[in-house]
């Protein structure tokens, strides 16, 4: 996906932007994979072979996306993901 279309897209929610985090692009500069998370209800949205899930809660499997984003953090956290908790859908800190 690139990156004009990314840059329209809000939270299907609450219509808030969505701060964009790219983890892969292709040559063309096209997000392949990525983190879209919305400023107001932090809620994430993955972008996977550049297409971003921003499907309604009851139509998401968490247990599927969570490994994925973990994967993710701990990349984009220098390999420490324990600060980082993902629960139904929302990336959130832990107090250490």
């Amino acid at each position: 996906m690139n990156l004009e279309t990314i840059n329209k897209l809000c939270c299907p929610f609450d219509k808030s932007d969505l701060t964009l985090t790219i983890i892969n692009k292709d040559d063309n500069e096209n997000v392949l994979e990525g983190i879209l998370v919305c400023s107001k209800c932090s809620k994430v949205y993955p972008i996977v072979s550049g297409i971003p899930i921003m499907s309604p809660d009851e139509y998401r499997d968490y247990n599927l996306e969570q490994p994925l984003l973990e994967n993710w953090i701990k990349t984009l956290n220098n390999g420490s993901k324990e600060q980082f908790q993902i629960s139904d859908g929302k990336i959130s800190k832990i107090e250490l």
